[in-house]
């Protein structure tokens, strides 16, 4: 038994190391990008510049390499041809190809071709997703690394990969990197990657995608601080041919301040602020965003009428009604010192009292009192009356108003007939 037990003991250790050895061996090999490289390089220089062949070549290449484990390696060949040092260049002893992004073309046809690799790429190899979204952030962040030329084709592919929906939006984070938006590089990528986007969809499609990784607010960070303006941006923009991007901005800065405007209106109206101190700050706001006095007349009215519990009873809530506006009045006539601001005025009313069954019956009785508090004058009633309403319960309102709109046009004959015996 004893020299059984000596024979296995020396035999232990000359396995476990053996296996060992074996394993070590293994994992040197599998962690070793260079000879991964060397593989899709050689596959690529087969092919040539025949993009199908190389997008044939990259499908059947997934059987047998290991894309899960040097995903990086593999989209840094595709987009510059070689792996990629820090910063962005290529490292001079490493084996390079010209099949690829950066030594393409530079034109969209040949990115769209590009693009074709890369969507069929990863169709077939989903796991590749996660991997090629972190490789375009790393790409943009390493954009000053790259000729204007690299970039630009950077750009439009990467254009025409969030039209169609291979990359994700919030990609488009890393160039707010303060280097990037000081040296004006990720303005000038910015250009080529929206116009190429939008030839492959258009402004409407851009801004959904944007808002869905809430990026529709912040595209005047890709300026500094000090040039972070709606007319700089436009201004930049437009001389670059893209008018509707310039446009779409403008419209979100001027959504976002009359969003800002109204919630500061009403704040100041829940703390009882005096009249002349939020008259004066609305019309700073105006001025500061350029808020037509139109839009403001809406915003008071929607920001007057949400400040009260109304009462569910019709009988009751006319005169509840009666009784608030009157006393927001003077905020109301501030603001409605045009002819088409008085009319948008009244258009929002009838559609309040629409929209609100209770306050159906109230609507000739608030147009009169705003008439009384000289917030609404004759011409714009009249206006409203004749063919300027809404469809929403015109009937109703109009009957309502039909003898006040009666009183109005006698009290104009009268008026305009004392004028002429006056002269």
């Amino acid at each position: 038994r004893v020299s059984f037990m000596n024979n296995q003991k020396p035999q232990k250790p000359t396995l476990s190391g053996q296996r060992f050895k074996t394993r070590k061996r293994d994992e040197k090999e599998r962690f070793d990008p260079t000879q991964f490289q060397d593989c899709i390089i050689q596959g690529l220089s087969e092919t040539g510049t025949d993009l199908e062949a190389v997008a044939k070549f990259l499908d059947a290449s997934g059987a047998k390499l290991d894309y899960r484990r040097y995903a990086e390696t593999l989209f840094d060949i595709l987009v510059a041809g070689g792996m990629l040092a820090p910063g962005g260049t290529l490292a001079d002893d490493m084996t390079r190809t010209n099949v690829c992004v950066f030594a393409a073309q530079e034109d969209l046809e040949t990115m769209q071709a590009f693009a074709q690799v890369f969507n069929k790429l990863i169709r077939r190899y989903k796991y590749l997703e996660k991997g090629f979204e972190d490789e375009v952030k790393k790409l943009l962040l390493f954009l000053k690394g790259f000729s204007e030329s690299e970039r630009n084709k950077l750009a439009m592919l990467t254009g025409i990969l969030l039209a169609n929906g291979t990359l994700n939006a919030s990609i488009l984070n890393s160039l707010y990197n303060e280097n990037l938006v000081k040296e004006g590089v990720s303005a000038a990528f910015a250009v080529k990657l929206f116009k190429s986007w939008i030839n492959e969809k258009d402004i409407n499609a851009v801004a959904v995608s944007l808002r869905k990784v809430n990026m529709d607010n912040r595209l005047m960070e890709l300026f500094p601080a000090n040039k972070q303006s709606v007319e700089h941006f436009s201004k930049y923009f437009t001389e670059a041919g893209l008018k509707e991007l310039s446009e779409y901005v403008r419209n979100q800065q001027s959504i976002g301040a009359r969003k800002e405007l109204q919630k500061e209106l009403q704040e100041q109206m829940s703390r009882g602020d005096p009249f002349k101190d939020i008259i004066f700050y609305v019309k700073e706001e105006m001025k500061k965003n350029n808020i037509s006095e139109q839009t403001v007349v809406a915003i008071i009215w929607s920001s007057v009428m949400s400040t009260v519990e109304w009462n569910k009873k019709e009988e009751l809530v006319a005169e509840q009604a009666i009784k608030h506006l009157k006393q927001y009045s003077p905020l109301l006539a501030a603001f409605t010192t045009q002819g088409q601001s008085e009319l948008t005025l009244l258009l929002k009313i009838q559609e309040y009292c629409y929209d609100n069954i209770h306050f159906m019956k109230a609507f000739q009785k608030i147009v009169v009192l705003f008439y009384k508090a000289e917030v609404l004058s004759e011409e714009p009633i009249l206006k409203w009356y004749k063919d300027a309403h809404l469809a929403k319960g015109k009937s109703v309102f109009l009957e309502q108003m039909k003898k006040f709109v009666e009183w109005l046009k006698n009290a104009e004959e009268e008026s305009e007939s004392e004028a002429e015996e006056g002269d």
